[in-house]
């Protein structure tokens, strides 16, 4: 969590800062130059005296749509141009933050018209001094480590529900695979807090099979909105840890979900409810496929925005052809772009892709329980639904 220097800072505030002006030629006609000239010198000025500088809201959009456009391993980036931009880097406090999030959530579910949406909060100024939204997820399913070492819930969180227990948060007294963790929060550097998230807030989809109402017993779900909270936003030098982030699922990430077996691997009761036979070759194939067409098909029946991996790896090609014609290539990790299942049926396993980094770019950082110290004379913060949140969800 150090800063980039001044001197790191102005190299890649002078490329992002023609990257904006360069795509606003158009509008500002034979100005265009000028005008980024007069923007780089204050730019300087404001690095010389702070080390840094302020993005106005114009150069944070479009720095987030085109980090968003750059992402080599996401396949839907063809409405890249469509990404909502949500400014809260007034936000200083962890409650701030958490209200931020509630209106997030919200605005982003639509009730179920998916809208992709980003929340910015404030960038890295100083040193161990950031904002950071501690889940991988804005919603996550809780993981219950058991003393026999198999796991209640999603397998993924377990050390994030061991995190939260250690904050405060007290799981419900009938534990179920499907209770949805608070979210831990902090600002500037301080104490992580814990909030929990309205229930009326998270939108979930019980998973059925039209053709195997027997299917239904499993008690199977999914939530809606997948929104990734654990990522850097990196524009023109500055950097943003804390820029929760969703679109809507492709029907086969739920499906690695419930299906792997380091995940929920629920195959074999799915694979006993659909009556396949268990010591045949190809009965995982088969149940898996059987689980991503449900997934689909109860998406579809609560109308709530979802894409089906063949529709969304055509939509890619062209993508990719448009980025070609328009930008000379386009970065691609074959390896994420290419479903997880009936790969070679889908047009992107048989296309070579280049894998390369452009700016402005989404980054990878470390869980940053990994490099907290905790506290341990002071009782842990416990924080409920406040009285502000009646005005997100109202």
């Amino acid at each position: 969590a150090q800063p980039r220097t001044s001197e790191e800072v102005w190299p890649l505030a002078k490329d992002f800062i023609r990257q904006y002006y360069e795509s606003k030629t158009t509008a500002l006609g034979e100005r265009w130059e000028e005008a980024m000239k007069a923007r780089l010198a204050a730019i300087k000025r404001e690095i010389e005296v702070k080390g840094h500088y302020e993005l106005t809201y114009e150069e944070l959009v479009f720095g987030a749509r085109t980090a968003w456009r750059n992402a080599p391993r996401c396949v839907n980036r063809i409405i890249w141009r469509q990404l909502e931009v949500l400014d809260a880097r007034n936000v200083t406090t962890t409650l701030e933050m958490f209200d931020a999030l509630c209106h997030h959530i919200k605005y982003g579910t639509n009730g179920g018209n998916m809208r992709s949406t980003i929340t910015v909060f404030q960038h890295r100024t100083r040193p161990n001094a950031d904002y950071r939204v501690w889940n991988s997820q804005l919603i996550r399913y809780a993981g219950y480590r058991h003393e026999d070492g198999s796991i209640l819930g999603d397998p993924a969180n377990a050390d994030f529900t061991e995190i939260c227990t250690k904050l405060g948060w007290t799981p419900p007294t009938c534990k179920t695979q499907f209770d949805i963790l608070p979210l831990v929060l902090q600002a500037a550097g301080g104490e992580p807090q814990w909030y929990e998230i309205p229930t009326e807030l998270v939108l979930e989809v019980p998973i059925s099979h039209p053709d195997y109402p027997d299917f239904d017993d499993l008690n199977l779900k999914w939530y809606a909105l997948p929104a990734v909270s654990s990522l850097c936003l990196d524009i023109g030098g500055i950097e943003f840890p804390a820029i929760p982030f969703n679109g809507w699922y492709m029907g086969t990430e739920i499906g690695r979900n419930l299906g792997d077996c380091n995940r929920y691997n629920l195959l074999k009761p799915i694979a006993l409810k659909l009556g396949l036979n268990i010591n045949s070759k190809f009965w995982k194939d088969k149940a898996l496929i059987e689980l991503n067409f449900a997934i689909i098909h109860s998406y579809q029946k609560c109308n709530v925005s979802i894409v089906d991996h063949h529709s969304a790896t055509e939509s890619f090609m062209t993508h990719l052809k448009n980025e070609t014609l328009t930008r000379g290539g386009c970065p691609a990790d074959w390896v994420w772009i290419v479903p997880p299942f009936s790969g070679s049926l889908c047009p992107v396993f048989h296309q070579e892709m280049l894998l390369y980094h452009l700016s402005p770019s989404y980054e990878y950082q470390d869980d940053p329980w990994k490099h907290h110290t905790f506290r341990t004379s002071s009782k842990p913060h416990k924080c409920h639904k406040f009285k502000t949140v009646a005005e997100c969800v109202g």
